[in-house]
């Protein structure tokens, strides 16, 4: 799920970590910076969120939950879910704690 938040004098990076986004560097594919939340202590699930656009007045982000880890090596095929009422609180979360 695609979604915008207002760009602001702090940085994105301090934004996102206000959050409970930890950075997880670069895709390798689209070159997006990404950014993960877990739940708890192990790798899944977790939200994963990429930057995909930066503008002067805000910043595009797109989200998903990963359900689990790849189950087939050199694979990026996950349970994912990309849509759904998860996913939009979750993106209403950071867009208010962005707008505060």
């Amino acid at each position: 799920m695609n979604f915008t938040i207002p760009s602001s004098q702090e940085p994105l990076q301090t934004t996102l970590r206000r959050a409970g986004y930890a950075p997880e560097g670069r895709d390798q594919r689209s070159g997006e910076f990404a950014y993960v939340r877990r739940f708890t202590s192990a790798h899944y699930p977790r939200f994963h969120l990429f930057v995909t656009s930066v503008k002067e007045d805000s910043v595009i982000l797109s989200i998903h939950l990963d359900q689990k880890r790849p189950s087939y090596q050199g694979t990026s095929a996950h349970g994912g879910e990309y849509n759904g009422p998860v996913i939009k609180e979750e993106a209403q979360r950071i867009t208010s704690i962005a707008s505060s």
